[in-house]
Protein backbone atom coordinates (compact mmCIF):
# COMPACT_ATOMS: atom_id res chain seq x y z
CA UNK A 1 0.00 0.00 0.00
CA UNK A 2 1.42 3.56 -0.87
CA UNK A 3 2.17 5.74 1.85
CA UNK A 4 -0.03 9.44 1.96
CA UNK A 5 1.94 11.66 0.81
CA UNK A 6 1.84 15.68 2.82
CA UNK A 7 3.53 17.86 0.53
CA UNK A 8 4.51 17.64 -3.32
CA UNK A 9 8.40 17.93 -3.29
CA UNK A 10 10.96 17.76 -0.56
CA UNK A 11 15.12 18.98 -0.83
CA UNK A 12 18.58 18.90 1.22
CA UNK A 13 20.58 21.84 0.82
CA UNK A 14 22.62 24.26 2.10
CA UNK A 15 21.50 28.14 2.31
CA UNK A 16 23.88 30.98 1.88
CA UNK A 17 23.44 34.68 2.51
CA UNK A 18 24.22 36.73 -0.64
CA UNK A 19 26.02 39.57 -0.81
CA UNK A 20 25.52 41.30 -4.24
CA UNK A 21 27.51 44.26 -5.35
CA UNK A 22 25.80 47.21 -6.02
CA UNK A 23 27.61 48.74 -8.88
CA UNK A 24 29.90 46.94 -11.61
CA UNK A 25 33.66 46.04 -11.12
CA UNK A 26 35.91 43.55 -8.61
CA UNK A 27 33.88 42.75 -5.53
CA UNK A 28 37.21 43.86 -3.66
CA UNK A 29 36.16 47.37 -4.68
CA UNK A 30 32.98 47.10 -4.07
CA UNK A 31 31.30 49.46 -0.78
CA UNK A 32 27.91 48.59 -0.79
CA UNK A 33 25.56 44.80 -1.52
CA UNK A 34 22.16 44.14 -1.58
CA UNK A 35 21.36 41.43 0.84
CA UNK A 36 20.00 38.11 -0.76
CA UNK A 37 19.68 34.47 -0.24
CA UNK A 38 21.46 31.90 -2.04
CA UNK A 39 21.27 28.02 -2.57
CA UNK A 40 20.26 25.63 -5.52
CA UNK A 41 18.06 23.75 -3.89
CA UNK A 42 16.60 26.72 -1.87
CA UNK A 43 16.36 28.49 -4.77
CA UNK A 44 14.49 25.23 -6.15
CA UNK A 45 12.37 25.38 -2.80
CA UNK A 46 11.57 28.71 -3.15
CA UNK A 47 10.66 28.86 -6.83
CA UNK A 48 8.34 26.04 -6.59
CA UNK A 49 7.00 27.27 -3.33
CA UNK A 50 5.67 30.56 -5.44
CA UNK A 51 3.58 28.37 -7.88
CA UNK A 52 1.57 26.84 -5.23
CA UNK A 53 3.16 23.74 -4.49
CA UNK A 54 3.98 22.80 -0.88
CA UNK A 55 7.66 21.84 -0.62
CA UNK A 56 10.14 20.54 2.83
CA UNK A 57 13.33 21.79 3.10
CA UNK A 58 16.01 20.21 5.09
CA UNK A 59 19.29 21.67 6.28
CA UNK A 60 21.58 22.85 9.08
CA UNK A 61 22.07 26.76 9.79
CA UNK A 62 23.87 29.00 12.77
CA UNK A 63 22.14 30.42 15.09
CA UNK A 64 23.80 33.92 14.30
CA UNK A 65 21.91 36.54 12.10
CA UNK A 66 22.54 35.13 9.10
CA UNK A 67 20.80 32.00 9.73
CA UNK A 68 18.04 33.38 11.71
CA UNK A 69 17.46 36.09 8.10
CA UNK A 70 17.63 32.46 6.24
CA UNK A 71 14.91 31.26 7.85
CA UNK A 72 12.47 33.67 8.14
CA UNK A 73 12.76 34.04 4.52
CA UNK A 74 12.18 30.50 3.75
CA UNK A 75 9.28 30.38 6.03
CA UNK A 76 7.89 33.07 4.77
CA UNK A 77 7.89 31.44 1.28
CA UNK A 78 5.81 28.90 2.82
CA UNK A 79 8.34 26.37 2.81
CA UNK A 80 7.61 23.67 6.01
CA UNK A 81 11.30 24.67 7.46
CA UNK A 82 10.48 21.62 10.18
CA UNK A 83 13.35 20.01 9.60
CA UNK A 84 16.22 22.83 9.37
CA UNK A 85 18.56 22.13 12.76
CA UNK A 86 19.72 25.42 14.10
CA UNK A 87 23.11 24.83 15.55
CA UNK A 88 24.32 27.29 17.99
CA UNK A 89 27.97 25.78 17.60
CA UNK A 90 28.21 26.07 14.12
CA UNK A 91 28.11 29.33 11.76
CA UNK A 92 25.67 30.02 8.55
CA UNK A 93 27.36 30.41 4.62
CA UNK A 94 27.66 33.31 2.99
CA UNK A 95 28.84 34.60 -0.37
CA UNK A 96 29.49 37.67 -2.75
CA UNK A 97 28.60 37.94 -5.96
CA UNK A 98 30.25 40.75 -8.09
CA UNK A 99 28.20 42.52 -10.93
CA UNK A 100 28.67 42.86 -14.45
CA UNK A 101 27.04 44.78 -17.40
CA UNK A 102 28.09 42.34 -20.47
CA UNK A 103 26.08 39.36 -20.17
CA UNK A 104 29.00 36.72 -18.13
CA UNK A 105 28.71 34.82 -15.49
CA UNK A 106 29.24 37.79 -12.35
CA UNK A 107 32.17 36.40 -9.97
CA UNK A 108 31.48 34.67 -6.98
CA UNK A 109 33.58 34.37 -3.66
CA UNK A 110 32.21 31.22 -1.05
CA UNK A 111 32.51 31.40 1.80
CA UNK A 112 30.84 28.01 3.43
CA UNK A 113 33.70 25.39 4.50
CA UNK A 114 33.08 24.32 7.66
CA UNK A 115 29.37 25.88 7.57
CA UNK A 116 26.63 24.47 9.55
CA UNK A 117 25.59 22.70 6.67
CA UNK A 118 28.74 20.89 6.24
CA UNK A 119 27.90 19.38 9.22
CA UNK A 120 24.93 17.31 7.74
CA UNK A 121 24.86 13.77 7.99
CA UNK A 122 22.53 10.41 7.01
CA UNK A 123 21.32 10.14 10.71
CA UNK A 124 19.76 13.85 10.73
CA UNK A 125 16.86 12.25 7.59
CA UNK A 126 13.70 11.90 9.33
CA UNK A 127 12.65 9.21 7.11
CA UNK A 128 8.46 9.48 7.75
CA UNK A 129 9.29 13.14 6.64
CA UNK A 130 10.83 12.60 3.54
CA UNK A 131 8.45 9.78 2.17
CA UNK A 132 5.49 12.07 2.78
CA UNK A 133 7.13 14.08 -0.05
CA UNK A 134 5.80 13.01 -3.44
CA UNK A 135 8.82 13.95 -5.09
CA UNK A 136 12.54 14.41 -4.18
CA UNK A 137 14.80 17.35 -5.68
CA UNK A 138 18.55 16.89 -5.47
CA UNK A 139 21.68 18.49 -7.04
CA UNK A 140 25.34 18.18 -7.00
CA UNK A 141 26.28 20.85 -5.00
CA UNK A 142 24.56 19.60 -1.46
CA UNK A 143 26.68 16.50 -2.12
CA UNK A 144 29.69 17.91 -2.85
CA UNK A 145 29.50 20.48 0.51
CA UNK A 146 31.63 17.84 2.53
CA UNK A 147 32.39 14.35 3.25
CA UNK A 148 28.94 13.72 5.57
CA UNK A 149 26.65 15.60 2.62
CA UNK A 150 27.70 13.25 -0.27
CA UNK A 151 26.31 10.34 1.86
CA UNK A 152 23.06 11.86 2.75
CA UNK A 153 22.44 12.98 -0.63
CA UNK A 154 23.07 9.33 -1.73
CA UNK A 155 20.93 8.20 1.19
CA UNK A 156 17.97 10.60 0.56
CA UNK A 157 17.42 9.24 -2.88
CA UNK A 158 17.81 5.45 -1.84
CA UNK A 159 14.86 6.05 0.80
CA UNK A 160 12.74 7.86 -1.75
CA UNK A 161 13.68 5.87 -4.67
CA UNK A 162 12.86 2.31 -2.10
CA UNK A 163 9.09 4.00 -1.89
CA UNK A 164 8.70 4.49 -5.79
CA UNK A 165 8.70 8.39 -5.25
CA UNK A 166 10.35 10.52 -8.35
CA UNK A 167 13.48 11.71 -7.96
CA UNK A 168 15.09 15.06 -10.01
CA UNK A 169 18.55 16.05 -10.24
CA UNK A 170 20.12 19.04 -11.67
CA UNK A 171 24.26 18.46 -11.49
CA UNK A 172 24.87 22.08 -10.73
CA UNK A 173 28.74 21.78 -10.51
CA UNK A 174 31.20 23.27 -8.47
CA UNK A 175 34.64 21.89 -9.08
CA UNK A 176 36.20 23.83 -6.41
CA UNK A 177 34.38 21.54 -3.78
CA UNK A 178 35.28 18.07 -5.03
CA UNK A 179 38.97 16.99 -4.38
CA UNK A 180 39.26 16.25 -8.18
CA UNK A 181 37.62 16.11 -11.54
CA UNK A 182 37.37 12.91 -11.31
CA UNK A 183 36.26 12.63 -8.71
CA UNK A 184 34.03 15.11 -9.37
CA UNK A 185 32.54 13.21 -12.70
CA UNK A 186 32.21 9.62 -10.69
CA UNK A 187 30.10 11.11 -7.96
CA UNK A 188 27.64 13.23 -10.13
CA UNK A 189 26.77 10.15 -12.28
CA UNK A 190 26.38 7.73 -9.25
CA UNK A 191 23.77 10.76 -8.08
CA UNK A 192 22.32 10.93 -11.50
CA UNK A 193 21.74 7.11 -12.45
CA UNK A 194 19.39 7.06 -8.95
CA UNK A 195 17.03 9.74 -10.46
CA UNK A 196 14.03 9.65 -13.20
CA UNK A 197 14.84 13.14 -14.43
CA UNK A 198 18.29 14.86 -14.93
CA UNK A 199 18.44 18.14 -15.93
CA UNK A 200 22.38 19.03 -16.90
CA UNK A 201 23.42 21.93 -19.00
CA UNK A 202 25.45 21.29 -22.13
CA UNK A 203 28.41 22.34 -20.54
CA UNK A 204 28.25 20.35 -18.21
CA UNK A 205 27.22 17.62 -19.75
CA UNK A 206 30.46 17.75 -21.68
CA UNK A 207 32.35 17.66 -19.08
CA UNK A 208 30.81 14.84 -16.87
CA UNK A 209 29.53 12.59 -20.33
CA UNK A 210 32.61 13.48 -22.89
CA UNK A 211 29.54 13.55 -25.47
CA UNK A 212 29.69 17.16 -27.33
CA UNK A 213 26.34 16.98 -28.56
CA UNK A 214 23.12 17.53 -26.43
CA UNK A 215 21.69 14.00 -28.18
CA UNK A 216 24.59 12.59 -26.56
CA UNK A 217 25.04 13.89 -23.46
CA UNK A 218 21.10 12.58 -22.83
CA UNK A 219 21.69 8.94 -24.26
CA UNK A 220 24.31 8.94 -21.78
CA UNK A 221 22.05 9.51 -18.88
CA UNK A 222 19.25 7.80 -20.52
CA UNK A 223 21.14 4.66 -20.96
CA UNK A 224 21.84 4.83 -17.20
CA UNK A 225 18.31 4.67 -16.48
CA UNK A 226 16.98 7.92 -16.57
CA UNK A 227 13.37 7.94 -17.91
CA UNK A 228 13.97 12.12 -18.99
CA UNK A 229 16.94 14.01 -19.85
CA UNK A 230 16.36 17.78 -20.51
CA UNK A 231 19.84 19.48 -21.42
CA UNK A 232 19.89 22.97 -20.76
CA UNK A 233 21.29 25.19 -24.14
CA UNK A 234 21.22 28.70 -22.75
CA UNK A 235 19.31 31.44 -24.82
CA UNK A 236 18.70 28.61 -27.56
CA UNK A 237 16.40 26.92 -24.81
CA UNK A 238 16.64 22.99 -24.41
CA UNK A 239 16.91 19.22 -25.76
CA UNK A 240 15.11 16.52 -24.33
CA UNK A 241 14.95 12.70 -24.48
CA UNK A 242 12.28 11.09 -22.90
CA UNK A 243 10.13 7.98 -22.12
CA UNK A 244 6.74 9.60 -22.70
CA UNK A 245 7.73 11.99 -25.97
CA UNK A 246 10.12 10.67 -27.39
CA UNK A 247 13.06 13.65 -28.74
CA UNK A 248 12.72 17.33 -28.96
CA UNK A 249 13.89 21.16 -29.02
CA UNK A 250 12.26 24.04 -27.35
CA UNK A 251 13.32 27.35 -28.28
CA UNK A 252 14.49 29.77 -25.86
CA UNK A 253 12.74 32.91 -24.56
CA UNK A 254 14.42 36.19 -26.31
CA UNK A 255 15.72 38.24 -23.19
CA UNK A 256 16.32 42.16 -23.63
CA UNK A 257 19.08 42.34 -21.42
CA UNK A 258 21.09 39.58 -18.79
CA UNK A 259 21.51 41.03 -15.54
CA UNK A 260 22.74 38.13 -14.03
CA UNK A 261 22.89 34.58 -15.16
CA UNK A 262 23.42 32.66 -11.48
CA UNK A 263 19.74 31.18 -10.39
CA UNK A 264 19.08 31.01 -14.19
CA UNK A 265 19.33 26.46 -14.02
CA UNK A 266 17.52 26.76 -10.65
CA UNK A 267 14.73 28.59 -12.45
CA UNK A 268 14.33 26.30 -15.12
CA UNK A 269 14.64 23.02 -12.44
CA UNK A 270 11.69 24.82 -10.80
CA UNK A 271 9.49 25.26 -14.04
CA UNK A 272 10.46 21.36 -15.38
CA UNK A 273 9.87 19.77 -12.06
CA UNK A 274 6.45 22.01 -11.27
CA UNK A 275 5.12 21.19 -14.68
CA UNK A 276 5.72 17.37 -14.40
CA UNK A 277 4.21 17.07 -10.88
CA UNK A 278 1.33 18.70 -12.46
CA UNK A 279 0.72 16.23 -15.13
CA UNK A 280 1.57 18.37 -18.04
CA UNK A 281 3.24 16.93 -21.26
CA UNK A 282 7.45 16.78 -21.29
CA UNK A 283 7.28 19.70 -24.01
CA UNK A 284 5.03 22.29 -22.06
CA UNK A 285 7.24 21.49 -18.97
CA UNK A 286 10.47 22.21 -20.77
CA UNK A 287 8.79 25.35 -22.22
CA UNK A 288 8.06 26.48 -18.61
CA UNK A 289 11.93 25.86 -17.44
CA UNK A 290 12.78 27.92 -20.16
CA UNK A 291 10.43 31.02 -19.41
CA UNK A 292 11.34 30.74 -16.11
CA UNK A 293 14.79 30.49 -16.68
CA UNK A 294 14.83 33.52 -19.10
CA UNK A 295 12.81 36.07 -16.28
CA UNK A 296 15.77 34.19 -13.59
CA UNK A 297 18.84 36.08 -16.13
CA UNK A 298 17.28 39.63 -16.37
CA UNK A 299 17.23 40.49 -12.34
CA UNK A 300 19.78 40.83 -9.73
CA UNK A 301 19.50 38.13 -7.57
CA UNK A 302 19.07 34.72 -7.84
CA UNK A 303 14.92 34.33 -6.56
CA UNK A 304 13.65 37.78 -7.61
CA UNK A 305 12.94 36.54 -11.29
CA UNK A 306 10.89 33.36 -9.95
CA UNK A 307 7.07 33.86 -10.59
CA UNK A 308 3.92 33.17 -9.00
CA UNK A 309 1.00 31.32 -10.04
CA UNK A 310 -0.77 34.30 -11.21
CA UNK A 311 2.34 35.46 -13.58
CA UNK A 312 2.82 31.65 -14.60
CA UNK A 313 -1.13 31.39 -15.54
CA UNK A 314 -0.62 35.29 -17.21
CA UNK A 315 1.73 33.89 -19.31
CA UNK A 316 -0.31 30.96 -20.17
CA UNK A 317 2.47 28.23 -18.75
Amino acid sequence: MTEPTAFDVATFGEAMLLLVAAEPGPIEHATMFHRRTAGAETNVAIGLARLGLKVGWASRLGTDSMGRALLATMQAEGIDCSHVICDAAQRTGFQFKGRVIDGSDPPVEYHRKGSAASHMRPEDIDEAWLRSARHLHATGVFAAVSDTTLPTALRSMEIMRAAGRSISFDPNLRPTLWAGEARMRECINDLAARADWVLPGMEEGRLLTGESTPEGVARFYRGRGAKLVVVKLGPEGAYYDSDAAGTGHVEGFPVKEVVDTVGAGDGFAAGVVSALLEGRSVPEAVRRGAWIGARAVQVLGDTEGLPTRAELDAADL
